[in-house]
């Protein structure tokens, strides 16, 4: 998949409405990442690693997974 343009050179990505993060280099359904962008919540992490993105309250996103979509605080 390709990455997204603002989103070039980060690995994670991660959804402020769901608190899911996606490794953009796994990850194949494009639909997700389109409808992040659509909407700008999309965040990055610094530094980018899954572990980073734990300890900010994001879980690693899964094919089928589904949560709620909540407004975003920031």
């Amino acid at each position: 998949m390709e990455r997204p343009v603002r989103f070039e050179h980060t690995r994670f990505l991660g959804d402020k409405r769901t608190q899911l993060v996606y490794d953009l280099d796994q990850w194949t359904d494009e639909s997700v990442i389109d409808d992040i962008m659509t909407a700008e919540t999309g965040l990055s992490f610094g530094p980018d690693t899954l572990a980073e993105a734990r300890n900010r309250g994001y879980t690693l996103a899964a094919p089928g997974m589904t949560r709620r979509h909540r407004k975003p605080r920031a």
